[in-house]
């Protein structure tokens, strides 16, 4: 395969079913992308940390344990980049901040040592903004290097959209992983609050936070994501329950036709023109499995108790940052944390409450429909690389918990990748990401004809 192809075009589930069957080594697949970093990294800049070497042992290791017969893991000798914010113990881990310069974590995060038990193989740290907030890292977006990847989980976007790696993982309190996912024209998924852990990952906001994806279909978001969900006893919000059959049941045609929420968010109108009449044409062309769904007015004030809990968070998590070196922050960082000292605990406290309310709300649009549709960005990536743009289409969805998937299935007027975002009922991840295949799918038929 490697002589008729090139080997960092295929997906996740391609590249897996090759190694299982011989027809390509773990090797073969690291010196690819590893190629492909030296050919791309001056452009893209989506790396804050790779090992050729560390790489290489790790692909022939997994590779002898092939050779010998031994059993394999789900993501056995798949290549992953992961967000210099998550944990990695043989790798530096600097939070997209020089003051942690050279910082080595001690253990892995729990999803670092899932993936190593799942056969994966750590190619390296990818750029994550300063402490995963708004002030933008090196990375530029593939399509246009002068034009944003999105953030905070800009590198891990930029690296698989540039083809330097079929999946990796990033993190979103707002909207990390969907936007750049958006921006960069990659597929993105972020699971339910709770459903993945976060132990050895920053913590910005424990209300908030959530482990994420980024790969080149949604059987690679499956493939990915399965084997890092369950409990873990060092995350609370995680609970002891059955690890959903993720990529079984994407796979899966849906047992009817799916029903699409076409959802404008009280915020529709920041979007642009070309986003808006681009829905409007999806929904027009769904005919009958679309419906109109207007997000209710009363949660206008969403994105308000979204940034009360985010700040007050980071001033209390991030307080030995600013008074060890404040001076060495982000303007927007320092104001995030100013504001957040500000936030009183009534106030907190009752935005925290109304989470699982908001999630509630939409149950009935749920027994309607099979996911939301709407927008995952204003639009494109913005250009100009002082700016990450805006996470205000994923805010909603991120303060009530629930799944979220980006489809790369639009372009903009410039050329520019769009995203079309699904949102599924909290919990419901695996009948999201099966109706997310169908409209992939329906989308690529559309297209053809």
């Amino acid at each position: 395969m490697s002589d008729t192809i090139d080997i960092t075009t295929l997906s996740a589930a391609q590249a897996l079913a090759a190694i299982r069957e011989g027809r390509i080594s773990a090797e073969d697949l690291v010196r690819g992308c590893l190629a492909r970093i030296d050919a791309d990294e001056p452009r893209v800049q989506a790396w804050a940390f790779v090992d050729e070497q560390r790489a290489l042992d790790q692909a022939r290791n997994v590779d002898r344990v092939r050779r010998e017969g031994h059993a394999m893991g789900p993501l056995h000798g798949l290549p992953v980049g992961v967000k210099d914010i998550i944990d990695t113990a043989d790798m530096p881990t600097e939070d997209g901040t020089v003051l942690n310069a050279g910082r080595r974590p001690e253990y892995d995060a729990t999803v670092v040592e899932r993936l190593r038990s799942a056969g994966a193989i750590i190619l390296g740290k990818t750029v994550a903004t300063e402490l995963a907030t708004y002030a933008p890292g090196k990375t530029r977006n593939p399509h246009n290097p002068e034009h944003t990847p999105g953030g905070s989980s800009s590198g891990s976007a930029a690296a698989v959209a540039a083809q330097m790696v079929p999946a990796a993982i990033g993190t979103q309190t707002n909207g990390s992983v969907i936007r750049p996912a958006a921006y960069c024209g990659v597929y993105g998924y972020k699971p339910t609050f709770g459903l993945v852990p976060r132990d050895g990952i920053l913590k910005q906001s424990r209300p908030l936070d959530h482990v994420g994806f980024f790969a080149r279909s949604v059987e690679d978001l499956a493939i990915i994501a399965e084997p890092l969900i369950g409990y873990d006893e060092r995350d609370p919000d995680t609970r002891p329950i059955a690890r959903p059959n993720l990529r079984e049941v994407a796979m899966q045609e849906p047992p009817l036709p799916p029903v699409f929420a076409f959802t404008k968010t009280p915020n529709w109108d920041d979007a642009e023109e070309q986003t808006r009449l681009a829905f409007d044409e999806v929904a027009q062309a769904l005919g009958e499995q679309s419906r109109p769904f207007n997000v209710p007015s009363l949660f206008r004030d969403a994105w308000e108790w979204l940034r009360t809990i985010m700040e007050a968070d980071l001033a209390r998590n991030y307080r030995e940052f600013y008074e060890r070196g404040r001076d060495r922050l982000s303007e927007s960082l320092r104001g995030q944390i100013e504001r957040g000292r500000q936030v009183t605990a009534v106030d907190y406290n009752d935005a925290v409450d109304r989470i699982k309310a908001t999630s509630e709300a939409f149950d009935e649009v749920f027994d309607r429909c099979d996911v939301l549709l709407t927008a995952a960005t204003a639009g494109p990536a913005p250009r100009g690389l002082e700016s990450t743009g805006s996470p205000a289409f994923c805010t909603l969805w991120t303060f009530a918990g629930m799944p979220a998937v980006t489809l790369p299935l639009l372009r903009a007027e410039n050329g520019m990748p769009m995203g079309i975002q699904l949102v599924g009922r909290r919990g419901d991840d695996a009948r999201l990401l099966r109706t997310a295949r169908w409209l992939a799918g329906w989308a690529a038929k559309l297209d053809a004809s």
